[in-house]
């Protein structure tokens, strides 16, 4: 990931170098900050790509962007944007439309239409994730995505909760990722944002169907993952969270080699591996540990841990004493 950042220049020039810096970008923006507020400015922005998407992960001070009519003219690449706070609260302005966005939400701009982003003054760090792709990346009509520019998507409830997740996880991840990870990334990304956007436009027989399958795979293990250490996490009421039939969901799993509850013990067995060999947590009683992940019953999971791994856990955190 390539960054850019406001360290090391002096504190009375940062603004002013962030302004340029801002300015020469392919897709230009025009910046704005109180006089007040320019002598404590900083930001950063790192930079990567996953597929045919480019990502900007931007942390600064309070400050306005903005997309002119004359910016346009200067650069018009014609993509949209996605961007998902994931820290501190703003407004954005499109079309007519004004949008306040806090930790989690979406919302899509149009490069092509003059736009404006409030970072609110009251935080005094905001960040966001950006995604940038070509209108053809998205099979959803271009005319029904007018509708939808600065309209806040939720990320806490509704299909906006699954693009929320995989994006908040994506920027606590990307500074981390190698090119392989982005390349694998990117379908995942790009369907989870179809998806989310042709639920809000209530098109969702334009989404494919395959975007649709992969995103409702990813929002079942996310669901797992979420929910392990839950005794009630069973296949039928993972079938009831997401409004499919027992039977489909049984079909998702055995597309990919699994059976549910496979999947489930398997997810569940690896955290109890990981806690049991954690030096950290060489004081916990092992059938604590494995009553977090799910096994209430301590000879059962010796049972179904031994089947696994071929050691009793006692005799796992011993091997993995340092």
């Amino acid at each position: 990931m390539d960054v850019v950042s406001t360290d090391g220049v002096p504190a009375e020039e940062r603004f002013a170098y962030w302004r340029e810096v801002n300015a020469k970008l392919d897709l230009p923006y025009d910046l704005r900050c109180e006089p007040r507020a320019q002598s404590g400015f900083g930001a950063s922005v790192g930079f990567s790509a996953f597929g045919p998407v480019q990502t900007a992960l931007a942390t600064m001070a309070p400050h306005s962007t903005h997309r002119t009519t004359r910016l346009i003219r200067q650069a018009d690449p014609g993509m949209l944007e996605v961007g998902c706070t994931v820290r501190g609260r703003g407004t954005v302005t499109q079309d007519g439309r004004r949008a306040e966005v806090c930790s989690g939400d979406l919302v899509l701009l149009d490069t092509s239409r003059p736009y404006e982003v409030e970072h609110a003054p009251e935080a005094a760090v905001s960040r966001v994730l950006l995604l940038r792709f070509a209108r053809s990346q998205l099979p959803l009509p271009p005319k029904e995505l007018r509708h939808l520019t600065a309209v806040r998507i939720p990320g806490d409830r509704g299909l906006g909760t699954l693009p929320s997740l995989v994006l908040l996880q994506l920027a606590r991840q990307l500074p981390e990722l190698s090119p392989s990870d982005t390349s694998r990334l990117s379908t995942l990304v790009v369907d989870v944002l179809t998806t989310a956007l042709g639920h809000a436009l209530e098109t969702r027989s334009a989404v494919p169907p395959h975007s649709r399958q992969r995103t409702l795979k990813t929002q079942v293990y996310a669901f797992i993952q979420h929910n392990l250490g839950d005794e009630r996490l069973t296949p039928e009421a993972i079938a009831a969270a997401h409004h499919i039939s027992l039977r489909y969901l049984h079909k998702l799993f055995q597309q990919e080699g699994h059976t549910v509850a496979g999947y489930i013990r398997g997810r569940r067995l690896e955290q109890c591996r990981h806690d049991i060999a954690d030096p950290g947590l060489a004081a916990s009683p092992i059938h604590e540990l494995a009553a977090r992940w799910g096994f209430p019953s301590s000879a059962h999971f010796s049972r179904v841990f031994r089947g696994a791994y071929g050691l009793s856990p006692a005799q796992f955190r011993r091997q993995s004493a340092p």
